[in-house]
């Protein structure tokens, strides 16, 4: 399939709640980048991470194989250092190859959830 997206994005908005209501993964408060790679072959990702009051951190390295989806809790993100919790932050995505990237968080803080998804900004 011939590949569709952008090779640069990003995501200004970014928040990880501190708190979270429920257990279980599925119900942790947590941001997400979705990456959509339609291309016959992998993407290589780097991820740059933007505060307010501090240095960059980054880049974080992930692999969108070929004709696949990849959904990345930036939760989960440790390599260089996990981001921090409370803490605004934007992110900077950009692939070798072309991708679509969607931005998801789920905020859990209260018992009524809240669910928010956007396409990311792409340059």
């Amino acid at each position: 399939m011939e590949a569709i997206g952008k090779k640069r994005w990003a995501i200004a908005e970014g928040y990880i709640p501190g708190e979270s209501t429920g257990s279980g993964r599925a119900l942790v408060s947590h941001e997400t980048m979705c990456m959509l790679n339609a291309s016959d072959q992998d993407a290589h990702v780097q991820v740059m991470i933007y505060f307010a009051a501090r240095d960059p951190a980054g880049p974080y390295r992930i692999t969108v194989p070929a004709r696949r989806t990849v959904h990345t809790r930036f939760n989960d993100l440790k390599d260089p250092a996990p981001i921090p919790r409370d803490t605004d932050f934007a992110s900077v995505i950009e692939s070798d190859v072309p991708i679509v990237v969607q931005h998801t968080r789920l905020d859990s803080r209260q018992a009524e959830l809240a669910l928010m998804s956007t396409i990311a900004y792409s340059a």
